[in-house]
C-alpha cells in the first residue's frame, strides 16, 4: 500500500465511524466536494498536507490522531 492510498482509507475509515459521507466531509471541512472525491480518484489522489488538515479540522481531530495508525507506520518508503 502507498500513502496515497492510506490517507484515502483513512478518511473512509473516519467517515464511516461517524456515519458520514465524503460529500459531507467536505462541508464540514469548507473544501469543495470535488475537492474530497478526487482524493478517492486512484487516479488522482495527490493531496496536500494543507487539504489533510482541514479535513482533520472538520473531523475534530488532529494530524497526530490521523496519522497514529499501524496502517502509517507499516508503510513502505516510496522511491520514485
Amino acid at each position: 500500500m502507498n500513502v496515497k492510498d492510506a490517507v484515502a482509507n483513512r478518511f473512509l475509515q473516519l467517515c464511516n465511524e461517524r456515519n458520514i459521507r465524503i460529500n459531507e466531509l467536505a462541508n464540514l471541512s469548507g473544501v469543495t466536494p470535488s475537492t474530497a472525491y478526487s482524493m478517492m480518484d486512484e487516479r488522482r489522489r495527490d493531496i496536500s498536507i494543507v487539504t489533510i488538515k482541514k479535513f482533520c479540522d472538520g473531523l475534530e481531530i488532529t494530524l497526530g490522531e490521523f496519522f497514529s495508525t499501524s496502517e502509517f507506520d507499516a508503510l513502505e518508503q516510496e522511491i520514485q
